[in-house]
């Protein structure tokens, strides 16, 4: 009996050591710490927010728990609805840095449409030219959009071509051009996922892979960068030893 006494409890710390070694858990406070960093480099301010928040929220549950004599009650409630708040208030903190940090950045219009939910598919730097300006290709319910980063003088020409191309293959298909940026007539990173998220739905589903398949095949437009290109050459031999 002495034996089991003695072991019972070496077990329970081995199990309380491997819970919280859990490298799962440890994972994801590792991550959520870095997001949290990024957040208040991004915006001092920010995390002092969310946590006042939820904490505020707590305290109003409270005080309506004591005018009502439900305080027993109503601290659970609070606790769970003050977590909510900061919660939400993180999340949406931490995609307004994500966005602050890739915005103008080149392929950022990209990066942020392969981030979202759905069926969207895309092909990013169909089309370029020597100035960095590049175009985007996005095939989802709306149809074909084209996303611009660059100049508006240079993405113009270039989405005119590869609207061209396109209404070869999609025909009928609605083909949606947007310029992302902070130039006139351009939108910016941050808006453009609601933008595509209220554009009118024109392809079903099944639609989106067949067609997507099909543009794939057309060639892609970029335009070698400025410059003399490298040579491409052997790697120089070591000199021989003199003998002798």
């Amino acid at each position: 009996m002495a034996k089991k006494a003695d072991g019972a409890p070496a077990q329970s710390k081995k199990t309380r050591k491997s819970a919280t070694t859990d490298p799962a858990s440890a994972g994801r406070l590792r991550q959520i710490a870095m997001v949290a960093g990024v957040i208040r480099k991004s915006d001092p301010k920010a995390m002092p927010i969310i946590v006042g928040s939820g904490v505020g929220v707590l305290a109003v549950v409270i005080i309506v728990g004591l005018l009502i004599n439900q305080l027993v009650v109503l601290i659970p409630l609070g606790v769970l609805l003050g977590l909510l708040t900061s919660m939400l208030l993180f999340g949406r903190y931490a995609q307004s840095a994500q966005y602050k940090a890739i915005e103008g950045q080149p392929g950022a219009a990209a990066a942020v449409v392969q981030s979202m939910r759905g069926n969207w598919e895309v092909t990013p730097a169909i089309a370029g030219n020597r100035n960095m300006d590049i175009v985007h290709r996005v095939v989802g319910r709306p149809g074909v959009v084209l996303l611009g980063e660059g100049s508006p003088t240079g993405l113009t020409s270039l989405i005119a071509a590869e609207k061209k191309k396109i209404s070869r293959i999609a025909y009928g298909v609605p083909i949606t051009d947007i310029q992302v940026g902070d130039q006139p007539g351009q939108i910016p990173v941050k808006q453009l996922q609601r933008k595509l998220m209220n554009l009118p739905k024109a392809l079903k589903p099944s639609d989106i892979n067949d067609l997507n398949a099909r543009l794939k095949a057309l060639p892609s437009s970029l335009q070698a960068p400025r410059g003399p290109m490298p040579r491409s050459g052997r790697m120089p031999r070591p000199p021989r030893p003199k003998v002798r």
